[in-house]
């Protein structure tokens, strides 16, 4: 059938059998035999952007882009070449859905490569029934699909032998089964769900050892740089490769009001950069701080970037735009934001204390108090009256008698972490909306959607319900409801977050997600446009099976104080094991959907480039990705192994002749026993030509030294309030008292 003979190419080395027996016990001892969509690079299927003209079985989800799809078409047109007129019509078939195993969705389980660190099969697992019929029919083009030595050997033999080496432990995932199973290609493509309908989603961790980062925001500059704050009231440079410039952007410790007590709401509490901070270096920050005579106040401050060092802020520039006086201690607010109409929006708490006690109506309702409210000012120019901003012309009430004309919308509590729409990547729907988190008092937290004139109704209402019951009867309330609200069986104190507009996860358009302070919930909020409605879904992390990709963690510090996204539109969420300003407990995660991706290089993004003076800090992880700790397992399981083995075999005794022998210790059974992991077992084979095997095992050598440095992803994936005082109206626990409501 062969039209004539190739050179036989080098042969891989291979493990003994006793290796594989033991290797498949011990992967199916940790669940890596549960396998999940996967790829050969060791990242999740996607949905090519173009038409696939050969392997077109995976052309609406899989493993190929149009490149890799004429890539195996080439290899397969060289391999039938060496065939006859009569191998043509046996074995183009198999042959052609052997190569295209590449592009199924569960490429990596078919080619063992589910763990980075382990090597890759030759060929993929075959079905024992389809094994037998391509052995027997097309046995002589086994030397043109594989190099492996022991495969090679097995053409003139009977199939048995064959298929024994292409068998998979799971029957459910060889060719073609796996084509159909409906359990497993039922819901292919869309966000993993468990038995309670929760998403499966997955983290890499992006920065670590931060005190309350309360913030982390882009320039908009084209540099791709992350700017995070801490609550003391540093600000720190995130660089594009994960690492941290080793001198703050910002550091006004000596100024802002703070302390180490857990959960004093005081201090840093926002940051945003001018639409225009390209050209005119402009950015506004929000904090704590004493006025005279030791009044607590919040400042909304303007400053610029140095001339000298983008990456140093000018400590001199600080151009106070705003003072407002804090009657208490608690509901400072503290978000900043500019909207699509290019103005700052400032977000600001009812004043403290319970149940905004502050006047006849309290703050929230009050229009010509400036707590309790969203303001939109014009930051581009000196209004009347002093005011070193402008009033929009069309700010809801500048015409109404009593009302301070900054005030856009009112009846707010405490709203922590605001975030506008930057709209469908396609379609544009939703552009320009405004979502916040409204921490509530004693039974409900909420999630609005913010529009002018609108008015929130606090203190009358609390989430749906009557707060104040005189107010919330009064026929002139006409309040807006919530999108979402819940109870405190759920969580204390909720912390906006954003709609999901990346590349990178598809499957995420759409979600607004966000989370809880105190119980550390994450959740999303799905809309219905046809009833305007909102349906909550809850996140779940911590599934071994969903996250067993490099670099993937699935656990996170609990108290989640902010959320953010970059440039591109990536979300991220910023939180900490401990809730004190002046402790280094705080992390970055970013999110990662583990059942699809956005085809490869899509998501690239070229930086604009910055100079640095600084040095750089490089990021090292500290969070245990999932397969590590699948490898601390199989490592715990490969010493049980070990043990047993040694006590069963029989010892030697002296009497014996010849040179003694020591029964196998745990020791060196672990060396003839490697789980995976090891170093001398990270060999990689990728299938494919001889020079294209070559290319791949250096590229991925390169990607498992990055894996183990903590590179790539990794580096880039938590308050409403921080602290139950913001959650029920308390005031912050002095320093030494008990700890009861955080759950310390």
């Amino acid at each position: 059938m062969l039209r004539t003979s190739i050179p036989r190419a080098p042969s891989l080395p291979t493990s003994s059998g006793i290796f594989h027996l033991c290797l498949t016990f011990l992967l199916g001892q940790v669940g890596l035999l549960q396998g999940h969509p996967q790829c050969l690079d060791y990242g999740p299927p996607f949905q090519p952007l173009l038409h696939l003209e050969f392997c077109s079985d995976y052309e609406s989800f899989g493993c190929c882009d149009q490149h890799k799809d004429h890539r195996l078409a080439a290899r397969y047109r060289v391999i039938m070449d060496y065939l006859d007129l009569k191998g043509h019509e046996l074995c183009g078939g198999y042959i052609k859905d052997i190569l295209c195993q590449e592009c199924s969705p569960y490429a990596a389980h078919l080619y063992d490569a589910e763990n980075p660190q382990t090597p890759l099969r030759n060929l993929p697992g075959l079905c024992s029934d389809y094994c037998s019929a391509f052995h027997s029919n097309c046995h002589s083009a086994i030397s043109l699909l594989t190099n492996d030595r022991r495969l090679r050997e097995t053409r003139e033999k009977d199939s048995a032998h064959f298929c024994h080496l292409l068998n998979l432990p799971d029957k459910d995932y060889c060719f073609p089964n796996v084509l159909r199973n409906d359990h497993l290609n039922r819901n292919l493509g869309v966000v993993a769900e468990d038995g309670r309908g929760c998403l499966q989603l997955c983290l890499t961790e992006v920065a670590n050892g931060l005190r309350n980062p309360v913030s982390m925001v882009h320039a908009g500059d084209g540099t791709r740089r992350f700017f995070v704050a801490e609550q003391v009231g540093v600000v720190w440079v995130y660089l594009p490769d994960g690492s941290r410039l080793e001198q703050p952007f910002l550091d006004l410790k000596n100024i802002v009001l703070t302390t180490p007590w857990v959960g004093d709401e005081r201090g840093f509490l926002g940051l945003a950069f001018h639409p225009r901070f390209r050209r005119n270096r402009r950015f506004y920050i929000y904090y704590s701080c004493l006025g005279k005579k030791k009044v607590e106040k919040i400042r909304i401050s303007e400053m610029k970037v140095s001339r000298a060092d983008p990456n140093k802020a000018d400590p001199k520039s600080e151009r106070v735009i705003l003072e407002i006086e804090e009657p208490a201690s608690n509901h400072n607010g503290g978000q900043l934001l500019f909207g699509v109409d290019g103005y700052l929006y400032i977000f600001t708490g009812d004043g403290g204390q319970a149940g905004d006690p502050f006047g006849k109506f309290g703050n929230a309702q009050n229009k010509s108090s400036l707590l309790g409210k969203v303001l939109r000012i014009d930051v581009n120019g000196a209004g009347s009256d002093g005011r070193r901003y402008r009033v929009p012309r069309d700010n809801p009430f500048v015409a109404e008698p009593g009302a301070h004309p900054a005030v856009y919308a009112y009846g707010i509590r405490n709203m922590w972490r605001c975030a506008v729409d930057r709209g469908d990547p396609i379609t544009r729907w939703g552009r320009g909306r405004m979502f916040c988190g409204d921490v509530g008092q004693n039974r409900f937290e909420e999630v609005d959607l913010i529009v002018k004139g609108g008015n929130y109704g606090w203190r009358a209402k609390e989430g749906f319900e009557c707060y104040d019951r005189k107010l919330c009867h009064n026929a002139s309330l006409d309040d807006i409801l919530p999108i979402y609200a819940y109870g405190h069986a759920v969580g204390k104190s909720v912390t906006g977050g954003y709609v999901y507009r990346g590349c990178e996860s598809p499957n995420l358009n759409g979600l607004y997600i966000f989370g809880d302070f105190m119980s550390g919930r994450l959740m999303a909020l799905q809309e219905d446009r046809k009833t305007k409605k909102w349906k909550k879904r809850d996140i779940c992390l911590g599934s071994t099976e969903s996250c067993a990709f490099p670099g993937l963690i699935s656990t996170y510090s609990k108290f989640i104080i902010s959320f953010a996204e970059d440039e591109a539109g990536e979300l991220y969420f910023l939180a900490t094991s401990y809730p004190s300003a002046y402790l280094p407990h705080g992390s970055i995660y970013k999110f990662v959907d583990p059942s699809r991706r956005a085809p490869p290089g899509k998501c690239k993004y070229k930086a604009v480039p910055v100079k640095t003076r600084s040095k750089r800090v490089q990021f090292r992880p500290l969070a245990k990705t999932v397969l590590d700790l699948l490898k601390e397992q199989s490592k715990k399981a490969a010493r049980k192994l070990s043990n047993a083995t040694s006590a069963s075999r029989p010892v030697r005794t002296s009497s014996l002749k010849g040179p003694s022998r020591k029964p196998a210790s745990p020791t060196s059974s672990r060396k003839t026993f490697r789980g995976p992991g090891t170093k001398k077992r990270a060999r990689v084979w990728s299938p494919g030509s001889q020079g294209m095997r070559k290319m791949r095992r250096k590229s991925h050598s390169g990607r498992v030294r990055q894996s183990r440095a903590g590179r790539s992803l990794r580096r880039p994936f938590l308050s409403g309030s921080l602290a139950g005082g913001r959650a029920r109206g308390e005031s912050p626990r002095p320093m030494g008292a008990p700890a009861i409501e955080l759950g310390l």
